[in-house]
């Protein structure tokens, strides 16, 4: 049985900042240095080792070494962990499959054929919009919308990192508002507030922010070349518009790619672009093209353990309510504090529920709004997820293009238009509720003191 009860504070998050500090440190310094593909020099694993070392380093004895390697394994084996590896590898199989029978280019042709030049990154954000709405997962959005994405992208000659951006922002947009979002169950149930009083206030904030983008995107992708005659076969779009079809009547992820695997191989079989060596050949290449990103992220989820067994997300929380004195401060508290989480554990549902008793503390204080709080905290996560590396989003974006981190995060013009929607929200007390702007107090006589003395 693991056992600890040592309060680390800070220094619980050094095996998390070597990760960062060696991956995106090298990375600026060879991009100074000019050299090609700067992000490629010194790899994610390395990168990765060096945080796990640290966690050696910083146990100090052979007895504290075999408990802080059980606590990394413990959380390397989370059952959140475990789904998006199944996630990241069906993903792989499902689209080594898709084009091993001919169903990539056919996809890629068939959206060439009817989107608009100036439109395709636009269309690409307004679709993964739509399917993350639908489906509440932002990684079967992107495992499913993003090879497309990236395949019309090449064929135009438009950016890959703009492609992918606009899949992992509209992914985003959907699993923020989504009432099946895991996201949105944790911040209504953390704020205890009703779905359809978050969707609401929430939408209020993210909707301008997505027009915004989606005019940006109409803009960034009319620079593309879109000639000749793009032919394709429907039949073999089909195992597309199955995972699509079942996302949105909400079958599981797992579920919705596995099925579009298998219909990948009926039709190659049936059309004969397929044998059983070419279908096994390639699930099996893409099922390998994962296998960086599954390593890095089950270590990299047992580096954030660490964080939180060590008390360091404890301190954090602690450190943060001392600056908390407005009700401004609180609302940017209570954002800052679920990035910072977030940013912490690599997981935004995880990071809602740890910052969620602390916002509610100060929203019965400062009488905020239940709704507000929920939304304020499910969109803060949105926001910092798209831009951690070591994110599921955003690492399954880089290992899709190739790409460096920076590439991905400087074409995210939604989470960036959504971040600065709620700095002009809570700045300027925007979309309060009748009784905030009255001063009427929307928690019972004593819920204040009670909820203090837990």
């Amino acid at each position: 049985m693991i056992k600890q009860n040592k309060n680390w504070g800070l220094k619980s998050f050094i095996p998390l900042l070597t990760f960062l500090a060696v991956y995106l440190g090298a990375g600026v310094v060879f991009s100074l240095m000019g050299t090609e593909n700067p992000f490629k020099q010194i790899s994610r694993e390395f990168a990765v080792l060096c945080g796990l070392t640290t966690v050696i380093l910083l146990s100090r004895s052979r007895k504290n070494i075999d408990l802080n390697i059980d606590l990394v394994a413990k959380h390397c084996g989370e059952p959140g962990v475990m789904l998006m590896i199944m996630i990241f590898a069906l993903a792989g199989a499902f689209s080594g499959a898709a084009e091993a029978m001919g169903g990539t280019e056919a996809a890629v042709n068939f959206g060439l054929s009817i989107i608009p030049r100036q439109f395709v990154f636009a269309g690409v954000f307004v679709i993964s919009s739509a399917l993350g709405l639908a489906t509440g997962t932002s990684m079967g959005t992107i495992a499913a919308i993003g090879p497309i994405a990236l395949g019309i992208a090449e064929e135009a000659d438009l950016s890959a990192g703009v492609a992918i951006a606009a899949v992992i922002g509209g992914g985003m947009f959907g699993d923020n508002l989504s009432v099946i979002s895991d996201t949105t169950i944790a911040a209504t149930r953390g704020a205890g507030c009703k779905m359809n009083d978050k969707f609401k206030m929430n939408g209020l904030i993210a909707l301008p922010a997505a027009l915004i983008t989606i005019v940006i995107y109409c803009l960034v992708g009319s620079g593309g070349e879109l000639a000749g005659v793009y032919e394709y076969s429907l039949i073999k779009i089909l195992p597309y518009i199955v995972v699509l079809v079942t996302a949105l009547i909400g079958l599981n992820v797992v579920l919705v790619l596995l099925l579009g695997t298998i219909v990948a191989g009926v039709i190659g079989f049936a059309t004969g672009s397929l044998t059983l060596a070419t279908y096994s050949a390639g699930i099996t290449d893409g099922i390998s093209g994962m296998a960086s990103i599954i390593i890095v992220t089950i270590i990299l989820r047992g580096l954030t353990g660490i964080a939180k067994e060590y008390r360091g997300i404890d301190w954090l929380v602690e450190k943060m309510g001392k600056h908390m004195h407005t009700r401004r401060s609180a609302e940017y508290g209570m954002c800052l504090l679920t990035g910072l989480v977030d940013m912490s554990m690599g997981n935004n549902t995880m990071a809602i529920l740890v910052s969620a008793p602390l916002a509610m503390r100060f929203a019965r204080k400062f009488n905020i709004s239940r709704k507000r709080v929920a939304s304020l905290l499910d969109i803060s996560a949105c926001v910092f997820q798209s831009f951690i590396p070591h994110g599921g989003q955003l690492m399954l974006g880089i290992s899709m293009t190739g790409l460096s981190p920076f590439a991905l995060i400087a074409a995210s013009y939604y989470p960036i238009l959504l971040g600065l929607a709620t700095i002009v929200t809570i700045q300027f007390g925007l979309l309060k509720t009748k009784e905030e702007k009255n001063g009427i107090s929307l928690y019972p006589e004593g819920e204040e003191e009670a909820a203090a003395a837990e």
